[in-house]
C-alpha cells in the first residue's frame, strides 16, 4: 500500500462487513480494489474478516498487479482456516502461472509455496515443475524456493515427482540468483532430511565460485554457507577456493564477512603452509575488527562470532584487544561478551592493559558486570602463572574499596587462585578475614569456609571463625552447609583440641539428624563412618577439594572426593572419642577395610579405586599405553574396554610422572559407532608424584551414536585441574559386546539361519587365525561368550558352528571351516546387521590367534 492508503485503518461503522461484500462485488474496478485494500487492512489490525473468502476470491480475475497481490496475500493468511473453499484458488493460480506477464507467474508460484494446505497440494505440482523451467530467471529463483516450502508440507511428493532433481539441474544456472536460491533451498532440504540430499562436488564447486560474484549479498550468504560444508580434497585445493572467497572479506555486509570468515576458517584445517596460515589471519582481522563500529545489535552477534573464533584461532585477533575495550555507552549484552573475549585474548603481553581495564570495569554503576569483571580478574590468574600475582594485588585493592559484591566476588575468585595455586599466596588469608561479616551470599560463604578450612594450621582463631557460621548451620543454603562440614572436618584433623572435637560432634548430629538434605545426611556419614574406622586413610593430599559447588567447574563432589579433604590426626585419642559417639549403625569392627571398600560399602559405587600394590587380575595385569609421558606431559594414560559379570567396564591406569599433583581427573567419549558413553563421574585420586592409580569405569551403550559405517574407532578425552585436555585414540574390542545370553540350540540356529536372506551371509578368511585343537577352541571362544551349536567334519576339514549375540538382542550365526594345525580359517556369518561382520571378522581374528 501507499503512503496516503492509511485511510483504510480508519474504523468504520457497525454494519463494516456486509457493506464489504458488497463493495466486493460491484462491477467497478476500482471499487473492488478499494474494497479489497479495507478487507486487507482490517485483518492486518486483527480483525476476523474470513467471512468474506469467496468474495474476495473472485476478485482474483483481474489483469491488475496490485488487486492481485492483496487478494493473494488475504489467501495466505485465511487458506489454512478455510482449506474446502482455498481448492476455488486453484484454477486461478494455474492460470496465473502461465500468464506472459513474469512478475504474475512468479507471484502465483511463490503464494502457491506459502499456502500450507494437504487438499491443494498436488494440484501445485504441475504448475511448479513449468515454472522450474521457466524462460524468466526471476520466475526460476522464485520457484526454487516454493520446492522447499513444498518439501516441509510433503516431502515425499517433492521426492516423487522429481523436483529435487531439478533444483540440483539449477546449480548449473545461468542466472547467478536462480543458483543462489536453488542453493539456499537444497540447503534447508538437507537439514530437515534424514539422508543426505545435497551434497557438493569438485563440479559444483566450480559453479557456486563462480555464482559467488555476481549474486546479490543475500545470494552470497547462501553460497559461503553451503561451501563451508564441502571438505576439499587436499591442501592445494583448499588454497583456492580460500582465495577466490578471500574478496568477500571486504563486503559491506556483516553477514557476508562472517559467512566468509567462517567458510575461511574451515578450508584452513586442511592447508599445511604456515606462511598461508599467517596471511590468511593478517587478512581477517580487519574486517572482524570493522564489525565493532556496526549498531550493538550486529556487534553482539559479531562477538559471539568472534568468541568461537579466537578459541579456534586466537593469533587472529591477539594483536587488536584494544577494541574490545568497553565502552561507557556499549549496552550489557555487548559489554558482556567482549569480556569473555578478553579473558581469551589475555596474554603476558596485554595483561597489565587488561588488569587496568578490568579494575575500572570494576567500579561501575551495574552489578552483574562488576562481578562479571572481578570474575575476569580471577580467571586471567588462573589462565596465566606468570600474572597471578599481579591479579591477587587488583583484587586486594578492589577488596579495600569495601563494596560489599566486589568484595563477596573477590572472595570466589581467589578460592579458585588458592586452588590453582597451593601455598603460594596464602600471605593474603588475614585481609581476606577481615571482611567475614560483609559475606551473605552462599557462594562466597562457602568460598571463605573453604579457605578457613584448607589452611585451618595457619589460621590462628579458625575454629572461632567457623564457629561463628556454625551458629547459623540450620539455616544455611546446601551449598554453605557442605563446606562448613568439610572445612570443620578438616579442622578437627588438623587441630584436634578440645574446641574442635565438640564443633565436629555438633556438626555431624546436625548433618545426620536434623536435616533432610540427602546429600549432606550422606557426606556425613561417610566423614563419621571414616573417622570411626581408618583415620590413617584420611591423610590429606595437596590440592584437595573438588568441593561441593563445584565451583567455575560446574560439576559436584564424589563421596570419594569428599574424603580426600580429611587429614590424620596427631593423637589416637580424639579419634577414639569420635568413635565412642559414632551411631551403632555405623560401627565397624576392625580390621577396618581400606577407603575404597568402605565407599562402595556405604553408597553401593562400583567405580572403586585398585590401589596400586594389590595383587591385580590377569584383565588387569598389562593395559595398552594410549597416552604416553612422552606426549602427556609426564602423565601416562594405559586404558582397555574389557567384560566382567555382563558389564562393559572402561579399566584405566594412570602413571604421574610429572612433579605435580595432579588431580581433578574427568573423561570424556567422542560419539562412536555403539554409543559409548561413561555411566558415571571418574573416580582417580589426586595422583602424587611417582603415583600410580587404576580404575574400572562403568559404561553405558547407545548414548552418543556417530552416523557413518561401524567403526572400531574410540576417542578419548582426559582432563585434570593441572593440564590441558588430552586427546587420544583406542581401539574397541568388538567382543567385549559378546552378551552371555548369546548361546542357541541347535534346532533354533537352523530355524534363524533359514529365516534371513541369503544377502545377510558375509564371509572373510581369517589368514592369521589357527585353530590347533577343536575343543580347546570351542572353551576359548566360549570364554569370550561365542557359544558353540555344533560340529561335523568335510574331508580333512572341521566346520564349527557357533553363536553369539550383540547388544540389541541382535544374534549372530558363526561357521567356521578350518584345517586343525595349518594356519587360516574361513568364517561365515549371517546376521540381521551384516554391517557389523567386518568388526566380528576382526574379533574373531584376535581371539584365535
Amino acid at each position: 500500500m501507499s503512503g496516503h492508503d492509511s485511510k483504510y485503518f480508519s474504523t468504520t461503522k457497525k454494519g463494516e462487513i456486509p457493506e464489504l461484500k458488497e463493495e466486493l462485488n460491484s462491477q467497478y474496478k476500482d471499487k473492488r480494489k478499494d474494497a479489497v485494500k479495507k478487507v486487507i487492512a482490517a485483518m492486518t489490525v486483527g480483525k476476523d474478516v474470513s467471512s468474506l473468502f469467496t468474495d474476495v476470491v473472485n476478485c482474483m480475475q483481474t489483469e491488475n498487479l496490485e488487486l492481485k497481490k492483496l487478494v493473494y496475500l488475504y489467501l495466505i493468511n485465511y487458506a489454512k482456516s478455510q482449506p474446502d473453499l482455498a481448492i476455488l484458488a486453484v484454477n486461478t493460480f494455474v492460470k496465473d502461472s502461465q500468464d506472459p506477464n513474469p512478475l504474475i507467474r512468479a507471484l502465483a508460484v511463490r503464494t502457491m509455496g506459502c499456502i500450507r494446505v494437504d487438499k491443494i497440494t498436488e494440484y501445485l505440482c504441475d504448475p511448479l515443475q513449468r515454472c522450474l523451467k521457466d524462460d524468466d530467471p526471476y520466475v526460476r529463483k522464485t520457484a526454487a524456493i516454493c520446492v522447499a516450502k513444498l518439501y516441509d508440507i510433503n516431502a515425499e511428493l517433492v521426492e516423487d515427482r522429481g523436483f529435487l532433481e531439478t533444483l540440483k539441474d539449477l546449480i548449473s544456472d545461468n542466472n547467478p540468483m536462480v543458483v543462489a536460491n536453488a542453493v539456499a533451498a537444497l540447503a534447508e532440504i538437507n537439514e530437515s532430511s534424514s539422508q543426505p540430499i545435497f551434497e557438493i562436488t569438485s563440479h559444483t564447486l566450480s559453479k557456486l565460485l563462480t555464482a559467488l560474484n555476481e549474486c546479490t549479498e543475500w545470494g552470497q550468504v547462501f553460497i559461503l554457507d553451503a561451501l563451508s560444508r564441502y571438505k576439499a580434497s587436499d591442501a592445494r585445493e583448499a588454497e583456492n577456493i580460500v582465495e577466490r572467497v578471500t574478496p568477500r572479506l571486504q563486503h559491506a555486509n556483516c553477514a557476508v564477512v562472517l559467512s566468509a570468515v567462517k567458510m575461511i576458517l574451515q578450508q584452513m584445517e586442511l592447508i599445511t603452509s604456515t606462511d598461508v596460515i599467517r596471511n590468511l589471519c593478517k587478512k581477517m582481522a580487519p574486517p572482524l575488527v570493522t564489525l565493532l563500529s556496526a549498531e550493538p545489535e550486529i556487534q553482539y552477534v559479531a562477538l559471539r562470532n568472534i568468541n568461537l573464533i579466537v578459541q579456534k584461532r586466537p593469533t587472529i585477533l591477539a594483536h587488536e584487544i584494544k577494541v574490545f575495550f568497553c565502552k561507557y555507552n556499549d549496552p550489557i549484552y555487548v559489554k558482556m561478551e567482549k569480556l569473555e573475549i578478553m579473558i581469551k585474548l589475555a596474554s603476558d603481553r596485554n595483561i597489565d592493559q587488561v588488569l587496568l581495564e578490568f579494575k575500572e570495569y570494576a567500579t561501575e554503576v551495574d552489578v552483574d558486570f562488576v562481578r562479571k569483571a572481578v570474575r575476569a580478574i580471577g580467571r586471567c590468574a588462573i589462565k596465566l602463572e606468570r600474572a597471578a600475582e599481579r591479579c591477587i594485588s587488583v583484587l586486594l585493592e578492589l577488596i579495600k574499596i569495601k563494596v560489599n559484591y566486589v568484595v563477596q566476588e573477590a572472595i570466589i575468585v581467589i578460592k579458585d587462585i588458592f586452588r590453582r595455586y597451593p601455598n603460594t599466596y596464602e600471605s593474603i588469608i588475614a585481609t581476606l578475614c577481615e571482611s567475614l561479616d560483609t559475606l551473605d551470599e552462599p557462594e562466597a560463604k562457602a568460598s571463605m569456609i573453604w579457605i578457613i578450612g584448607e589452611y585451618a594450621e595457619r589460621i590462628d582463631n579458625a575454629d572461632e571463625l567457623l564457629e561463628s557460621f556454625l551458629e547459623t548451620f540450620p539455616e544455611e543454603p546446601a551449598l554453605v552447609q557442605l563446606q562448613l562440614l568439610t572445612a570443620t572436618v578438616k579442622l578437627f584433623l588438623k587441630k584436634p583440641t578440645e574446641g574442635p572435637q565438640q564443633m565436629i560432634q555438633a556438626v555431624l548430629n546436625n548433618a545426620t539428624m536434623e536435616t533432610d538434605n540427602p546429600d549432606l545426611r550422606d557426606r556425613a556419614y561417610i566423614y563419621w563412618r571414616l573417622l570411626s574406622t581408618d583415620p590413617e586413610s584420611a591423610t590429606p593430599r595437596p590440592d584437595e577439594d573438588e568441593y561441593a559447588d563445584g565451583g567455575e567447574t560446574g560439576y559436584s563432589e564424589s563421596p570419594s572426593n569428599a574424603v580426600d579433604g580429611a587429614a590424620a590426626p596427631s593423637s589416637q585419642a580424639t579419634v577414639s572419642h569420635a568413635q565412642q559417639q559414632a551411631p551403632a549403625t555405623t560401627a565397624v569392627s576392625a580390621p577396618a577395610p581400606p577407603v575404597p571398600d568402605l565407599l562402595g560399602d556405604l553408597m553401593g559405587l562400583d567405580n572403586a579405586i585398585v590401589p596400586v600394590d594389590q595383587p591385580t587380575t590377569p584383565s588387569e595385569a598389562s593395559l595398552p599405553v594410549l597416552l604416553p609421558s612422552s606426549t602427556g606431559q609426564g602423565l601416562q594414560i594405559s586404558a582397555q574396554l574389557i567384560r566382567r559379570d555382563g558389564q562393559i567396564f572402561y579399566a584405566l591406569l594412570f602413571e604421574n610422572n610429572t612433579q605435580l599433583v595432579l588431580d581433578g581427573f574427568m573423561i570424556q567419549f567422542n560419539k562412536n559407532t555403539f554409543g559409548l558413553a561413561a555411566a558415571g563421574p571418574l573416580q582417580v585420586p589426586a595422583l602424587q608424584t611417582g603415583a600410580s592409580a587404576r580404575t574400572l569405569l562403568p559404561m553405558v551403550l547407545f548414548q552418543n551414536v556417530s552416523p557413518g559405517p561401524p567403526s572400531t574407532l574410540l576417542q578419548v578425552a582426559v582432563k585434570n585441574n593441572q593440564q590441558p585436555v588430552w586427546y587420544f585414540n583406542d581401539k574397541i574390542s568388538f567382543h567385549v559386546f559378546f552378551g552371555e545370553d548369546g548361546r542357541m540350540e541347535r534346532a533354533n540356529f537352523l530355524e534363524t539361519w533359514k529365516s534371513l536372506p541369503d544377502s545377510n551371509e558375509v564371509g572373510n578368511d581369517l589368514s592369521n587365525s589357527i585353530i590347533n585343537g577343536v575343543d580347546a577352541t570351542i572353551e576359548h571362544l566360549t570364554a569370550s561368550n561365542v557359544f558353540f551349536v555344533a560340529k561335523r567334519r568335510n574331508a580333512n576339514k572341521e566346520l564349527l558352528y557357533l553363536s553369539a549375540k550383540i547388544p540389541r538382542g541382535i544374534p549372530i550365526l558363526i561357521e567356521l571351516t578350518a584345517v586343525v594345525g595349518v594356519p587360516g580359517v574361513k568364517c561365515a556369518v549371517k546376521t540381521p546387521s551384516p554391517e557389523m561382520a567386518p568388526l566380528f571378522f576382526e574379533a574373531m581374528e584376535t581371539l584365535l590367534k
